[in-house]
């Protein structure tokens, strides 16, 4: 590709945009435990109608070979071909206050090129604050709410909310890349890793997106209604719940979780570690013990398998 390919087009009939607004990110890639990040961006782009500003173009960015767009093929023809989209847009939380979203998919290739064209724009638009989202899976109990790792700049957001603090190297996402760069330009950031459990990680669990709704909440003051989503989570639990005590294996497995992850947050001299490789099962062992557990139940009677087949 050129290497001086444009990487975005401005929309055509953008409104004014007011400054100093907080910029929210939330692009999917490397992982998304939960399908945290996948599920916040079409409740955005679902309910709260953004208005795109700026689309960035997907043959300079994306491999189609890897993350390949969706057609509709209706009979004997194709009907419908629907493309990634990766755009930055103004949107208006439930109460009406303004804030940019950068949505869509991780970039695939120039992430020195977009993070540099991402910053350009954020400076163009002054924003306030940036925050970011991604989603881990962890060895942590669906019974207790969702934690997370707070990163960046903003001191106050990490003390308050950060309950695991790693010193390690992990596989860089471009959020990373953004936070980095951000704090260099000295705009405050902060980057929330969701703490997923690990179980869960493959379905679409609605308290992870809750919990992303809340993180974006508690740094940058918008609202956000979700009341469709609390009811799927309801439900989602409600079903889990009903497979693990069915299950004595299960319940024994969840029992595990619970007693390390309540020491851990309790905080004492002795308490468990939060990522433990030993007598607690692993996500592998967890979704073998679930399937066989499935496969020994009658087809529902609605046709619809339980969130974790």
């Amino acid at each position: 590709m050129p290497q001086n390919a444009p990487l975005f087009d401005r929309a055509a009939s953008a409104p004014p945009v007011p400054r100093g607004l907080p910029l929210v990110i939330a692009l999917t890639g490397f992982t998304d435990a939960g399908g945290a990040v996948s599920q916040l961006i079409d409740l955005m782009r679902d309910d709260l109608d953004p208005i795109p500003l700026v689309v960035f173009d997907n043959d300079v960015l994306l491999d189609y070979r890897a993350r390949r767009p969706l057609v509709t093929f209706d009979g004997e023809r194709i009907t419908g071909y629907r493309p990634s989209q990766l755009e930055l847009s103004l949107v208006r939380d439930a109460l009406g206050q303004p804030f940019l979203l950068l949505a869509g998919y991780e970039p695939d290739f120039v992430w020195e090129g977009f993070a540099r064209a991402v910053l350009a724009l954020a400076a163009e638009y002054a924003v306030a604050s940036v925050t970011w989202l991604h989603a881990i899976p962890m060895p942590v109990p669906h019974t207790r709410p969702i934690s997370t790792t707070v990163s960046g700049t903003r001191a106050a957001l990490t003390e308050a909310h950060s309950v695991w603090r790693p010193h390690t190297q992990v596989p860089g996402t471009i959020g990373h890349l953004l936070e980095h760069r951000f704090a260099e330009a000295e705009v405050p950031v902060a980057g929330f890793v969701l703490l997923v459990p690990h179980y869960l990680g493959d379905t679409e669990y609605p308290a992870a997106t809750l919990a992303a709704l809340d993180s974006i909440t508690a740094a940058t003051g918008l609202v956000f209604a979700g009341d469709d989503l609390r009811a799927r989570n309801r439900e989602f639990l409600q079903r889990v719940q009903e497979q693990v005590q069915e299950n004595e294996d299960l319940t024994r497995m969840l029992g595990g979780l619970e007693e390390r992850y309540d020491a851990y947050m309790a905080g004492s001299t002795n308490a468990a570690p939060m990522v433990h490789t030993g007598d607690l099962p692993s996500a592998d062992e967890l979704a073998a013990e679930l399937e066989r557990f499935l496969a020994s139940r009658p087809p529902a009677d609605d046709g619809r398998g339980g969130p974790l087949s």
